[in-house]
This record gives C-alpha cells, structure tokens and sequence, in this order.
C-alpha cells in the first residue's frame, strides 16, 4: 500500500506542476490533495496546524493571483475590462479551439479582439494582446514557484 500512496502522491505533484502552465488541470488544488492522499496512507501526525495553515494561504494567494497577474498584464499595456474578460476567455477555450498554439494564442486574441470591439486601432489591440501573453507567463512562473514551495515545505514536514 505504501507504494501505491507514493505513486499517488507523485501523481497528483506532476498533475499540478503541469496544472501551472495548462489551465485545464486541477494545479495547486491537486498538490493540496496529495497532502491528504498522504495523510491517508500513511499518517497526518506530521501535519500540524501551521502546515495547513501556511498552504491553505499559498493555495489562496494561487488562485487570485492567477486571475490578477493575468489581469495585471491587459491592464499594463493599456487594456480595459472587457479585454481582461475575453483573455481569460481566451485563456480556457484557446487550447481546445487551437490545440498546439490556443494557450497563447486564445489571451492573445481575447484581449485584442476585446480593444477592437471598444474601436481601438489594431496597433493599439495587439500591444494589450501582448500584454496579455505577458501577464500569463508571469502567471506560470508565480504558480511555479509557489507550487514547488508547497511540494519543498511537504517534504520537510516529512522528514
């Protein structure tokens, strides 16, 4: 059984490691649920309430940073609400619709075809789109970073 609870475990940390850069997966809520897979097979002793507490914070500060640091980018290069709205549009059907490119693609043209429907020139769309290509790669590195202190903080608890 131990096994398999490390292989579960490991599971869900690669299914939330690629959840940082494809929007589809689960992300940081399938690392926060290797840590009960943990407890489950083997124990929570090792978990006390500053470990939960610390990454139930680290989840928090994921999920609305994910949205704001996407936001974040549209804004910097001059977007406006409506193109943060089709980038995230964008952001979710873009890797169906165009299955190599969609994930940079689909912000892409949300946020430009947000500023061209408010009348701004194509110029001005494709700066806010690139904004919004901007803001998603500062999106992953942050899900990156603080999804790999969760998975650092777990193994020390560990230990």
């Amino acid at each position: 059984m131990a096994v398999l609870g490390w292989i579960l475990v490991i599971a869900l940390f690669a299914i939330g490691m690629a959840g940082a850069v494809y929007p589809i997966l689960p992300g940081v809520l399938a690392v926060y649920f290797a840590f009960f897979v943990y407890g489950w097979f083997f124990s929570f002793d090792s978990f006390g309430w500053v470990f939960w507490t610390v990454q139930t914070l680290i989840v928090v500060v994921l999920m609305v940073a994910d949205y704001a640091v996407g936001a974040w980018g549209v804004k910097k290069f001059g977007g406006s609400k409506l193109s943060i709205w089709l980038s995230t549009i964008g952001i979710i059907i873009g890797p169906f619709v165009i299955p190599a490119f969609g994930l940079v693609l689909g912000p892409l043209l949300g946020a430009m075809i947000g500023e061209l429907i408010r009348g701004e020139s194509i110029d001005r769309a494709f700066k806010v789109g690139i904004g919004s290509v901007v803001g998603l790669f500062s999106s992953f590195v942050v899900k990156i970073i603080l999804q790999l202190v969760m998975i650092i903080l777990f193994i020390i608890w560990i230990i």
